[in-house]
């Protein structure tokens, strides 16, 4: 197969796709506390520039797709984007999250680079049409039950806008119940729709609602699949990532250590690097 490069996607510096090495795309699951936020994409900020790693902090302001009524969902929008904005300011870094309502986008433009999709809405036309008409960059998370090769037509629905600044990210299949699968093939097939390719290797190897009322994970196979995602010649890599991620107030079971991050992200650099100079 011939490595065909992604469009280039400029996020206030940061450059993904084209040419480019790979870029980090990583923080917790959930805004936890101001205070945490900001010490964690500090942490995270250090790492990436020790490796010359572009990077991207994300976390969520509300997980409005948990599976008990009873879970964190997070802080709220509000305090959500304040939180947000002082990353972007004290790390001095572009700040990455996801939407869930409609409503919610014309607040969330002024403080994001970069509009996150979730995967279970990447269907909802409205809402992709609508992020995407920001003119903001967008990454659109493919559901775990779409075929890889639908995903044109999302992304089409993305770019009738005439925004182009879009990106697709792999993040596991449903297989039966209870458990995601990832097939490599599907980042094979999305690169042919010429926009970077991120791949969220800590969603993979989560399983959904696994512990009933919560969902559990193996971050055991995190380094794996990124490796293989990696040799493939992805343009990011989206990382959950904790300092004591059994303590984490979301996807506690798939979120890395803090601490392991810098020694997979090395290997992977290296791995990406030999690919796309082939």
């Amino acid at each position: 197969m011939t490595n065909t490069a992604s469009r280039e996607i400029n996020i206030n510096g940061v450059k993904i796709g084209g040419n480019n090495s790979v870029c980090l795309i990583a923080g917790p699951c959930v805004i936890e506390s101001e205070r945490h936020t900001v010490s964690i994409a500090k942490s995270l900020s250090d790492i990436a520039k020790r490796l010359n790693v572009p990077f991207i902090f994300k976390a969520s302001y509300d997980k409005a797709n948990r599976t008990s009524i009873n879970a964190f969902r997070g802080p709220g929008i509000d305090k959500g984007l304040k939180i947000l904005k002082k990353v972007k300011d004290k790390v001095g870094c572009p700040v990455l999250s996801d939407i869930h309502k409609e409503e919610d986008i014309k607040k969330v433009k002024g403080v994001l680079d970069v509009i996150q999709i979730p995967a279970f809405l990447c269907r909802q036309t409205d809402i992709v049409v609508g992020c995407a008409a920001t003119m903001k960059p967008i990454n659109i998370k493919k559901g775990q039950f779409m075929a890889p090769w639908d995903m044109k037509h999302v992304i089409d629905k993305a770019r009738s806008t005439g925004n182009e600044d879009i990106m697709v990210t792999e993040r596991g299949t449903s297989f039966g119940y209870n458990n995601l699968v990832v097939d490599m093939r599907s980042i094979v097939e999305m690169k042919k729709f010429g926009a970077p390719i991120v791949f969220d290797a800590t969603h993979s190897v989560q399983l959904p609602g696994g512990l009933k009322d919560c969902s559990g994970g193996d971050r055991r196979y995190v380094t794996h699949l990124a490796n293989a995602a990696a040799a493939i010649g992805i343009d990011a890599l989206f990382l959950e990532v904790h300092e004591t991620p059994d303590s984490a107030k979301c996807d506690a079971a798939n979120s890395i250590f803090l601490d392991d991050l810098e020694g997979i992200l090395d290997k992977i650099i290296r791995i990406n690097d030999i690919v796309k100079n082939a």
